[in-house]
This record gives structure tokens, C-alpha cells and sequence, in this order.
């Protein structure tokens, strides 16, 4: 799709074990592709759910009576399926990585590749944007973003620098902010470096790992007693939140409590292992090539 091409498409909803009357959601709509397909699986008495808070998403609506699209963040999942009516879900699947429309809209500012303004919202609702982060978030506050979402160990020199040049001028665009980090991206590695940054703000502007796991915490009062969650992640502070919490239930390295007798109380099981994209499909959407899809059920 121009909008989007969904990644591990066949695998993901294969994953979701579909039954042709269950209900089913899918948190990050998109540009429909993953949508389609659990569709074309559910029978007349199936019903999906889609979530996006993209306000250019809603323009690839499915037209179907089993289809209802939710135009807001998947983090209030519970509240919005209530709203519905709906208790229990037999599947569940996210695909956390930003849309190719998103990265290719220039003035959403997503992309390292365009000069346009700081901006990174994937809700235009939304009240803070990129702009805000670097010049208004103090120094250690943008060390510590730049650190902890974007793994950058020049943290507090990048801090620094954008600090020192905003006090002269504001940071309006990426090219000005990529301008004020020139020292800091190698010629072999400038485009590596570049998109941790650009990681770093987005996460931090999207609350992106804050949402994720308000969304996972939920994801077992939502499941049916044999249902599915696929989650597909792009970048390890994703992945290891997902990992983490399909093994124990907590979003930390530690283990979970055990009971009297030895037992933890860990809600899901993970479902067959790691899959990740093969080379025809990385070939074809190099987008794919740092999806990582992981599958859990029901303990």
C-alpha cells in the first residue's frame, strides 16, 4: 500500500489463530493492512476493532459492517472496548513502528531525510511536539531523553551543544538540529546517529514506551482464556518491554513474586518463538528489517 505496507503481515494474523465469529482488535490501524486480512479471516458474525490516533489514518477506513475504526490512543484500549460493549477479545495485535506515510509526510517531521519542522506528533492533538523538547527541556532532561530512548553515549555533550545554540537562536527545523549536532555524527555514521536522535525526541513527544506499557498492563483483563496478543516491535527498548512482560508480567529484569508453593503469578505465556522478517520481505519493505514479532497467550 502507498499509505503503509504492513510488515510480517501473514505472519501476525496467522498468529492470532482467528475464529470466524471472534472479536478481535487492532491497536495501530494504519493504512489497513493488517486489518484486511484479520477480515478476510472473520466469518458474518466476526467483529474488529481498529485504533489510531492519526488523523490521517482515518482517510484508509474499511467500509464493513464488522469494522469499527476508534480514533484515539491505544493506550485507553479497555475504556473505548467498554464503551462497545466488549468485555473479552480472543486477539490482539500492535504493530509498533511509525507508518511509511508518516515518514514520508515532510511537515509531520518524522524523518531525518527532510528539512521541516520539528514537530513528531503522531496526533496533531497532541500539545507537546519536538519543538518544545529541544528548546524548552532543560539540559539534563534532554541528556537523559537523548540516553534512555535514544542509547546515544554522547548524551550530555549533544545536551550541551543544543543548549548553547538555542540560547542564541531557537531550533526551529531537522536540518537546524541536525546543523547544531555536526560534531557528533561521523560521515560513516551520520544516518545511524541521526535516527537514534530523531527516536529519542519522537519516543519522548509520543510517550511512546509510557503508552505501551498502559497498553500491555491491560492486555490480559482484555483476553479471552485462549486468546492471542501479537505485538510487533522495531527497536529494543520496545522489544525488551514486550519480552519482559509476556516472561514475568512486569516491565523490569526482576522476577515476578512466587506464591507459598514456589509458583509465580506471570499472566501470559509466550507462544513459539521470536520471528522476525525474511530476506524476500526485507528485500521488498526495508522497514521490515528490524520488525521483531512476539506472541503470547493466556497462562
Amino acid at each position: 500500500m502507498s499509505y503503509h505496507e504492513a510488515v510480517l503481515l501473514k505472519e501476525s494474523v496467522d498468529a492470532l489463530n482467528i475464529k470466524e465469529d471472534g472479536v478481535y482488535v487492532d491497536v495501530t490501524f494504519g493504512g489497513g493492512g493488517h486489518s484486511r486480512e484479520i477480515l478476510k479471516r472473520l466469518g458474518k458474525g466476526g467483529k474488529l476493532f481498529a485504533f489510531d490516533q492519526d488523523e490521517d489514518a482515518v482517510q484508509n477506513k474499511i467500509e464493513d459492517d464488522r469494522f469499527v475504526l476508534i480514533e484515539e490512543n491505544f493506550r485507553f484500549i479497555s475504556r473505548y472496548l467498554k464503551f462497545y460493549g466488549v468485555q473479552k477479545v480472543d486477539g490482539i495485535l500492535a504493530d509498533l513502528g511509525v507508518s511509511s506515510h508518516q515518514f514520508n509526510q515532510a511537515e509531520r517531521g518524522f524523518s531525518i531525510r527532510y528539512d521541516a519542522d520539528l514537530d513528531m506528533r503522531m496526533s496533531q492533538s497532541a500539545k507537546v511536539n519536538a519543538r518544545q523538547v529541544v528548546n524548552e527541556y532543560s539540559e539534563q532532561e534532554l541528556a537523559d531523553v537523548l540516553y534512555l530512548y535514544g542509547e546515544l553515549r554522547s548524551s550530555k555533550a549533544m545536551a550541551k551543544e543544543i543548549v548553547q545554540l538555542r540560547n542564541e537562536r531557537e531550533i526551529k527545523t531537522s536540518f537546524e538540529l541536525k546543523k547544531t549536532l555536526a560534531k557528533f555524527l561521523p560521515k560513516t555514521r551520520e544516518n545511524k546517529v541521526l535516527a537514534q536522535v530523531f527516536q529519542a525526541i519522537r519516543i519522548e513527544v509520543n510517550q511512546e514506551l509510557e503508552v505501551l506499557k498502559d497498553f500491555l498492563s491491560q492486555v490480559p483483563g482484555l483476553l479471552n482464556p485462549d486468546g492471542r496478543l501479537c505485538v510487533i516491535s522495531y527497536h529494543s527498548l520496545e522489544d525488551r518491554l514486550v519480552k519482559r512482560f509476556i516472561r514475568s508480567g512486569l516491565f523490569t529484569s526482576e522476577e515476578p513474586e512466587k506464591d507459598f508453593f514456589g509458583n509465580s503469578s506471570v499472566p501470559l505465556k509466550k507462544v513459539g518463538g521470536l520471528i522476525v522478517p525474511d530476506s524476500r520481505e526485507v528485500q521488498n519493505n526495508n522497514r521490515a528489517r528490524s520488525a521483531k514479532l512476539r506472541i503470547a497467550t493466556l497462562v
